[in-house]
């Protein structure tokens, strides 16, 4: 007696699991759906196209606008360093002292009794003729372009004088 009542309890789990086997295959089935295949890239698969093309023109636009910012302001940067060299500096603090004590003997010639009536400078190209008349100083600048300008400085107002003294 035994015995058939371990073959029935093993009968009726066997039979237990075969239903749910079968319940779950039958409801795997209604919940499964069709397999298709779509590419993800819009390349392949033209849907959205136009923006992937888009995209890519964007990028490569930038990608190049970089490269030529980066170029430019490698070659800002090297000229920079160049003009803060010392003999640079040097340079610079010179020709500016050069043309500081170039026009204080241009003036003091124009405006001193025994500096003489007049003359001309030739300055990178540029010519600058001055004439003391007597009456008023005279400067004519003649570019390099061609343009001349004029500028007359009356003897004896503003404090300026060629022969007597000045009076305040």
């Amino acid at each position: 007696m035994k015995r058939k009542n371990n073959l029935e309890i093993f009968c009726n789990i066997f039979c237990y699991f075969c239903f749910i086997f079968i319940l779950t295959s039958f409801f795997s089935k209604l919940n499964a759906d069709n397999l298709v295949f779509v590419f993800k890239n819009p390349a392949f698969s033209g849907i959205g196209y136009s923006a992937h093309v888009l995209t890519v023109d964007e990028q490569e636009r930038t990608r190049k606008a970089k490269i030529v910012e980066d170029i430019e302001s490698a070659l800002d940067e090297a000229l920079r360093e160049a003009e803060n060299t010392t003999l640079s500096k040097f340079i610079r603090n010179l020709e500016s002292r050069v043309f500081s004590r170039l026009s204080q003997d241009l003036a003091e010639s124009l405006f001193d009794d025994s500096g003489g009536s007049g003359g001309s400078i030739d300055l990178e190209g540029n010519t600058i003729h001055f004439m003391n008349t007597g009456t008023e100083i005279v400067l004519t600048i003649l570019d390099i372009d061609g343009v001349t300008t004029e500028i007359r400085i009356p003897i004896g107002s503003f404090g300026i004088c060629a022969d007597e003294p000045c009076v305040p």
